[in-house]
């Protein structure tokens, strides 16, 4: 068990080391509403005055149309409890250490203050005032319609100025938005602990994520799901929560002019300006620019003629491909699903978004699916490379229209009228083209990072073309046909020294440590002596890559890409049960002091033996768990 100190009193505990402490409050970071300020509002609210003196009766549930948000504000939450935060977002938003003990930031994170409230500016539309976004979504693969924001509302958008980096800082389980549908907007303590832990550990091992600042704890409030839960708060943070429905809803609708807004503000304000985006322009050549009012320079460039040739929206089309290949790439090499991947739920920044029944693989089942509704493994571990390109699919008919114009892009007629009857054919076969060699570079990005993770991951230099089958391929198949552990089976190699695989009996000694302990197989076993041939082909690997003598070298490098603590499905139960039904308060920053630092061997305030337990074999009968996406 955990060493707990209770020289905090049951006061809320910070994480983590002072090396993450920032400096400022959460009054004194730089604020804005770039999101509100560029983007059409509900008309029936469309100040924030307006929201801020109506019912929430009123507010919705509804459908809302022309807009991409509207102003809602958070349910003030009675008598909250602040159980956690994450110290390393404290850092990343540049907050202080001691700003996270303040009733302010308490008060903020639990819904019960309006930070930015300002009558005279908010009267007039000019000022902060929180939010819920209005997107759809494919859900399961069927059209969903409106959906939207049903239970996160957004506060206001903060810039760490060391960084300059700005983040959306968002409550969800603050209350019902227009966008609630039948639902109560509320979030339960088992989810949001869930999402608080995981936001902050695949950002830890290198996973882009949207990231969890605090976890609240509404006490007065009893939550229906399958049964009365108490409810909970995340206040969670990302550059942006577009999403690929946020697309999708316009498209469907028909409305052009809101899907060129859109399309027009994601490359503006969320990837910084046309000219951050990525191109297929030939080295040397100029970015195109957005803007000839101010540079001089013509709108729209493009590379190509006729058919194949590529404006703006397909460099952005382009730019979102690449981000969301890297990042299924490193879900793959991780062992990691979401769950749910609806297009609602895909990051138009590539960011790992909305943790529902997500899991981290504990044996290596290709077909496992965390989610127990799903029934035709549609979100399964091999499926998520599939399934994030047929959301980019979806996406690129979204974007179809604006890429498939080509030069024709911003012409009067077409931004007032659309395409022409006489082009139409040549529109759609340039946007199909587009589409289409999207896939390659999807596939190409996508096995790249993969590689690259996987070479890393096996303590390799460099990656040979036969490291595909010979190794990568070999080493999961063993762990599939055997049934042993993923996470372990990465960790325990990184221990393994080039001397101890010297001759076959060694090999067949050292593969038994790839099984739970005190169930490796006798030494005349067939998998050992599958598992031996392959520890040797990987010998000879790391031999070319690292020469003789350089053990130490390789190992910690190793170390720091194969992480020893994992937040598995049955830890997460424990850490809920422990929470929720125990009363156990300390537990859960003490669980996050391992969540931050993954890859380290040892942690303060950890009985060695407990983090044995916590980081060795699955218990029995709780490996592989599915779970509900109700939250």
């Amino acid at each position: 068990m955990a060493h707990l100190d209770s020289a905090t009193n049951g006061a809320p505990t910070t994480n983590g080391a002072s090396k993450y402490a920032g400096s400022h409050t959460l009054q004194s970071l730089p604020k804005s509403n770039t999101f509100t300020s560029n983007l059409p509002t509900d008309p029936a609210f469309p100040t924030p005055s307006a929201s801020h003196a109506a019912s929430r009766e009123h507010l919705g549930p509804r459908l809302v149309k022309e807009a991409l948000y509207t102003y809602v504000r958070p349910e003030p939450t009675e008598d909250p409890e602040l159980l956690c935060v994450s110290q390393r977002a404290l850092h990343d938003l540049g907050l202080s250490e001691s700003e996270a003990q303040t009733e302010e930031f308490k008060q903020v994170v639990s819904g019960s203050k309006i930070l930015t409230w300002d009558e005279k500016k908010n009267a007039e539309g000019g000022g902060i005032y929180p939010w819920a976004q209005c997107y759809g979504g494919y859900q399961f693969g069927q059209w969903a319609g409106q959906l939207g924001d049903g239970r996160a509302i957004s506060l206001f958008e903060i810039t760490n100025p060391e960084t300059n980096t700005r983040y959306e800082l968002q409550l969800k389980g603050a209350g019902r938005t227009p966008y609630s549908r039948f639902a109560d907007g509320k979030a339960v303590l088992r989810s949001s602990i869930r999402e608080f832990v995981i936001s902050e550990y695949l950002n830890a091992i290198g996973i882009p994520t949207t990231r969890a600042l605090a976890l609240t704890l509404c006490r007065g409030s009893q939550v229906r799901r399958e049964r009365l839960e108490p409810g909970a708060i995340v206040a969670r943070f990302a550059q942006s929560w577009i999403r690929f429905g946020t697309f999708d809803l316009p498209r469907m609708r028909g409305d052009r002019k809101l899907l060129r807004e859109l399309a027009d503000y994601t490359a503006e304000h969320v990837y910084g300006g046309w000219d951050k985006l990525e191109s297929a322009l030939p080295p040397g050549d100029p970015k195109e620019t957005h803007s000839s009012v101010t540079t001089g320079i013509p709108k729209d460039k493009t590379e190509g003629t006729g058919l194949t040739e590529e404006n703006r929206y397909t460099r952005l089309y382009r730019t979102i491909i690449r981000r969301n290949a890297l990042t299924v790439a490193k879900w793959q090499a991780y062992g990691f699903m979401n769950g749910v991947l609806n297009t609602d739920n895909t990051s138009i920044l590539g960011l790992s978004i909305d943790f529902g029944p997500f899991a981290f693989l504990d044996t290596f089942d290709p077909t496992y699916t965390p989610n127990h509704d799903d029934h035709m493994l549609r979100y399964s571990y091999r499926n998520q490379p599939t399934i994030i390109w047929w959301n980019l699919v979806r996406l690129g008919e979204s974007l179809g229209e604006l890429m498939g114009a080509g030069s024709n892009v911003d012409s009067p007629s077409f931004i007032g009228d659309g395409v022409k009857d006489e082009d139409t054919d040549d529109l759609i076969k340039r946007a199909e083209d587009i589409i289409e060699r999207g896939g390659e570079e999807y596939k190409a990005v996508f096995l790249a990072e993969y590689k690259r993770l996987m070479t890393a991951r096996l303590g390799l230099k460099t990656h040979q073309p036969s490291d595909f089958d010979t190794l990568f391929s070999e080493l999961l198949d063993c762990l599939k046909d055997y049934e042993l552990d993923f996470h372990h089976a990465f960790r325990r190699l990184s221990d393994v020294s080039l001397g101890e695989v010297e001759t076959e009996d060694a090999r067949k000694d050292v593969a038994g440590r790839f099984f739970r302990v005190n169930e490796a197989p006798r030494q005349e076993d067939a998998s050992r002596e599958r598992l031996g041939k392959w520890l040797g082909k990987w010998a000879e690997r790391v031999k070319q890559d690292w020469g003789e003598g350089k053990d130490e070298e390789r190992q910690a490098a190793m170390k720091s890409v194969n992480p020893k603590f994992v937040p598995r499905s049955w830890i997460l139960d424990e850490l809920i049960d422990r929470v929720e039904k125990k009363g156990e308060r300390d537990i859960l920053p003490q669980i996050m002091k391992l969540n931050l630092e993954p890859f380290r061997e040892h942690w303060e305030g950890w009985d060695d033996s407990e983090v044995e337990r916590l980081c060795g074999d699955v218990p029995k009968y709780k490996g592989m768990m599915q779970c509900s996406c109700s939250s």
